[in-house]
């Protein structure tokens, strides 16, 4: 495992923003992992669940030149990070929108508020709890930001989303806004909390990932209704990325 201040030997890709068409060219965080772990070169390898590698990519893009040097060290845990556990997407969702709520703009604070809300929706749907009760960092979340909470609310009244279309549509929108929002707030050091977003991620993911339960196969998810894939279509705001 290298270090942000390690040197990396001369022949493992360096990390850069964007795709690369070879390890010669550079290499994103998640092109560098399929090259660590001897798969095709790709920025969407299969050693790493999705919406990890999706907020990986995001995280590196949007991380400066100087900071993205610390990344490196987490390479290595999103490889054969994998688990058909719907909670997992759920569980980085919320993290991605609570951390990112304080310090995203004012529009994306709104869309981040509406994600929470779905996301507690479909967490409540996989443990059998009532529609509406929150988690208490959502609760906090959404209590520094009352003004986005109450818009929230109010849109989620006529808001309907399935577990299998918060997985593909919902989830990977909400972490694009997130780092969207974090990567442009005002505040000192996004870098950091970029990579602790992510790093905390990929422990959501490994701790799901090492249950002994058996999880809610992805093909026994119900069917994601037109109104749901609309509201978040790829080409809404949240898919502005050098990656897709």
């Amino acid at each position: 495992m290298f270090r942000h201040d390690d040197h990396v030997p001369e022949l493992v890709p360096q990390l850069s923003p964007g795709k690369h068409r070879s390890p010669r060219k550079g290499a994103c965080f998640m092109e560098l992992a399929s090259y660590l772990a001897g798969e095709r070169w790709s920025d969407h390898p299969a050693c790493t669940h999705p919406l990890v590698a999706r907020l990986a990519r995001l995280v590196n893009d949007h991380t400066s030149n100087s900071g993205r040097g610390r990344l490196v060290e987490l390479v290595p845990s999103v490889i054969g990070l994998i688990s058909d556990d719907p909670h997992v997407d759920v569980d980085i969702a919320l993290r991605s929108a609570t951390t990112a709520l304080p310090v995203a703009s004012a529009e994306r604070q709104r869309v981040l508020a509406v994600g929470v809300l779905a996301a507690e929706r479909v967490r409540a749907d996989l443990d059998g709890r009532p529609a509406d009760t929150l988690q208490e960092p959502s609760r906090r979340a959404l209590a520094e930001v009352p003004d986005a909470a109450r818009w929230a609310q109010r849109f989620a009244r006529e808001m309907r989303i399935t577990r299998k279309g918060f997985r593909r549509y919902a989830a990977p929108h909400i972490v694009g806004h997130a780092v969207f929002g974090v990567a442009e707030g005002c505040i000192p050091d996004p870098d950091t909390m970029l990579h602790d977003l992510l790093a905390g991620a990929i422990g959501d993911c490994a701790a799901w990932a090492s249950r002994g339960r058996d999880p809610i196969p992805v093909a026994q998810l119900e069917a994601t209704p037109a109104a749901t894939a609309q509201r978040f279509a790829p080409d809404s705001p949240y898919s502005a990325s050098r990656h897709p």
